[in-house]
């Protein structure tokens, strides 16, 4: 599922390497912790390890100036001993230069955004809404909202302000009892009670308030008494609401659904407030749609309810709307089909005074991940994946698209600066997240890029990565299959190394230029192992034709690509075919339960993350209806299920377990909704009811991610043991 994956015993020597001072005692008065802050760890070898990981501060927001002359931005930084991260904000020049932290306590501050024209920076801590100088100085906190607020934006002329608050909803979870205070029991009667790792008992809504010289006054819910989300959970956040550029309108995205009709679908839409009269309208439908009768045991695709004149209402994703900058259009990335969560993300143009809708990036055939207007309203810049990297692009109003970056990286979010200039946030399978200032060019692939930040130069310089090297070969059907080969950190050439499968998650996530904190191919470079890591059918970045071929096809054409890889690595003469392993986490999870009764032999060791093992029990087990219904076609108890689903349901992995033959170690958190602990239970059972060598990583306290750092670092020795007791 597009939610992908997921990661801890210190020894004392650690901490002093990790930055972390002693707490002073003066007068027996016990001290708050030190301040988490960046770690000028010192490392004692040149291999990466799980604490050097841990030591790196990661980039996360990041917004410039009016002006265009500074950035502000966030970054966050982890204490193995402590347990939790806090997060940071810095403020430097357009080119990098001047750079000077902002954050002085233990809190959290988090989403820097510049208001009253570049003078003041406003940014959230301990749950309300501050702001202070651009120098840090003179801090004012503007907001006491019960239960905090969760994001905020100010509207272009700084008058008012949205800010996105978490109120009651018990559409499916019943409120408890008045006199039983103490009970824990939930009375649930429908559809959506628990979404990725919470009982959902709060949904978050969107708020305007005034903004006076002493904080924001008269909160108003602009989706009052209306029982539905915004943003869109689990994950949307503050990019999913903006304001027009004349401070009136207020477009949102919103799943005006509950019950068993949310969990079915993904008919998200694009809503107009208009702060003036409070009026809303929906931009994706007309006034007199009629939502179609469904089935909700069935993929939408098999209903009917998809051809193209209902593709005119925006039946699939519709999300972060962002209006021009004059004020004449609206733009926001749109999916054409309803249920199906891995549809093409495409570029939708609005036009606010002819109400049409065009979209401009139907020249290429990949998904817009992120996008930026340019400050003359007739640009866009985007990002996109296309063959195993991350790029900006460019699109006119008429479609016409050129794309303005390479290399061998990825590039993940974007603003725009001026009309020439971007910040971007950009990183690779060998450096995690800097910002760049990216001139863009008049020809394709002609901008050029300058690091403005180094965030972890001082671990990186002490660090030997392994090289990364891009291997085209023939699938068993001839098409061309591009697979990447990390080779270990100190490669010998004349030896022979054992050597890791990947396999990817979501199912349809790029296996691009991606940095990742716990499936972090460095680390497993540096511990002496090959990685393989194929692009194998049902991604994206070839074409709509070759990401779409793995829905209802789960054990079919991208398990054959997957051995197919393995087996072409194989002839690479530093591959150990005698000691392969295969690892992946979600979809690659279940990739490894359903190779582990079907790779002939060719593996020793097999390592499956919050994998999905029971196909039947996953159908009903998971939070998100929609996805069974598209990927395995039909509800297996359907007596009209279609010849796809009979055989999704009959190739399930656990039905296999009397093939399998190989050690595996399974993980999994008990807090992953998403694909439910039971999966993983049932692996393990398995194996060890038939006498193979396995483990049970199990996180009580975890999600379809590893968050804790010590969780982390137990994650990573654990993996680690795993294979070198198989492999070495």
């Amino acid at each position: 599922m597009n939610s992908l994956f997921g990661k801890a015993a210190i020894n004392v020597a650690v901490l002093g390497l990790l930055n972390i001072s002693p707490m002073a005692a003066q007068n027996n008065e016990q001290k708050e912790p030190s301040i988490i802050g960046r770690n000028e760890i010192k490392l004692e070898t040149d291999r990466m390890t799980p604490e050097a990981l841990w030591a790196m501060g990661r980039i996360g927001n990041y917004a410039v100036s009016p002006n265009g002359k500074q950035i502000v931005y966030q970054v966050g930084y982890y204490s193995v001993e402590q347990n939790k991260g806090h997060q940071i904000l810095y403020v430097m020049n357009i080119d990098g230069t001047s750079k000077k932290q902002l954050t002085t306590s233990n809190k959290s501050e988090v989403e820097p955004a510049w208001i009253n024209n570049g003078q003041r920076i406003a940014f959230i801590s301990d749950g309300q809404l501050w702001s202070m100088n651009a120098d840090g100085t003179d801090r004012k906190q503007l907001s006491n909202e019960d239960g905090g607020i969760e994001g905020f934006k100010f509207s272009p002329n700084g008058q008012k302000v949205l800010i996105i608050k978490q109120i009651a909803y018990h559409e499916s979870i019943q409120p408890r009892p008045n006199d039983l205070p103490l009970s824990t029991g939930l009375v649930i009667t429908d559809l959506n009670y628990r979404h990725w790792d919470e009982y959902v008992e709060t949904i978050p809504h969107p708020f305007v308030a005034n903004v006076t010289n002493n904080g924001i006054a008269n909160v108003t819910d602009i989706m009052d008494n209306e029982p539905f989300e915004c943003p869109v959970k689990p994950f949307g956040g503050i990019e999913q609401i903006d304001w027009s550029s004349d401070s009136r309108y207020i477009a949102y995205t919103s799943r005006k659904k509950t019950g068993v009709a949310y969990a079915i679908s993904t008919d998200t839409d694009i809503y107009l407030y208009d702060t003036e009269n409070g009026t809303t309208q929906n931009l994706c439908k007309p006034t007199n749609y009629v939502e179609p009768a469904i089935d909700a045991t069935k993929t939408m695709a098999n209903q009917a309810v998809n051809n193209a004149e209902n593709l005119k209402n925006n039946p699939g994703y519709d999300t972060n709307p962002q209006f021009s900058p004059d004020g004449k259009y609206l733009a926001w990335q749109s999916m054409a089909r309803n249920g199906y969560e891995s549809d093409r993300n495409r570029l939708c143009i609005y036009n606010l005074l002819t109400k049409e809708k065009t979209y401009v990036t139907e020249n290429l055939d990949s998904n817009v991940d992120a996008f930026s207007w340019s400050p003359n309203s007739q640009e866009l810049f985007f990002v996109a994946v296309w063959h195993g990297t991350s790029q900006i692009y460019r699109t006119n109003l008429k479609g016409e698209v050129l794309k303005q970056t390479k290399g061998q990286h990825d590039y993940g979010s974007l603003q725009m600066v001026d009309a020439k200039t971007i910040i971007a946030e950009r990183h690779s399978m060998s450096a995690p997240s800097d910002l760049y200032l990216v001139t863009t060019g008049k020809k394709a692939e002609t901008a050029k890029a300058e690091q403005i930040t180094s965030e972890n130069d001082h671990i990186l310089c002490q660090l030997s990565f392994g090289k990364v090297e891009e291997r085209w070969c023939k699938s068993f059907d001839g098409k061309d299959m591009l697979y990447w080969v990390i080779l270990p950190s100190n490669f010998d050439e004349n030896k022979k190394y054992p050597t890791l499968l990947f396999c990817e998650g979501g199912p349809q996530s790029p296996v691009s230029q991606f940095w990742s904190y716990r499936w972090n191919f460095q680390i497993m470079a540096a511990n002496d192992y090959v990685i393989i890591a194929p692009n194998r059918r049902g991604l994206p970045g070839f074409g709509s034709e070759w990401n779409e071929c793995i829905s209802g096809d789960w054990t079919g054409n991208c398990m054959r690509d997957y051995l197919t890889a393995i087996d072409d690595a194989c002839k690479l003469p530093y591959v150990d075919k005698n000691r392969l392993g295969c690892v992946g986490a979600s979809f690659g999870g279940f990739s490894v339960y359903y190779l582990a009764g079907h790779h002939e032999k060719r593996f020793k060791a097999f390592i499956s993350h919050d994998g999905a093992f029971n196909l039947e029990s996953m159908y009903t087990d998971t939070e998100e209806a929609w996805f069974s219904n598209w990927e395995y076609d039909n509800a297996y108890w359907n007596a009209d299920a279609t010849n796809r689903a009979k055989t999704t349901y009959q190739n399930s992995p656990h039905r296999f377990v009397d093939k399998w033959d190989t050690p595996i170690l399974c993980i999994h958190g008990e807090k992953d909704y998403r694909i439910n602990a039971n999966q993983g239970f049932g692996a393990f059972n398995a194996a060890r009811l038939q006498g193979i060598p396995a483990e049970l990583l199990l996180y009580p306290d975890e999600n379809h991610w590893v968050l804790k750092p010590q969780n982390g670092i137990l994650w990573q020795r654990t993996f680690f043991g795993w294979l070198d007791k198989w492999l070495k």
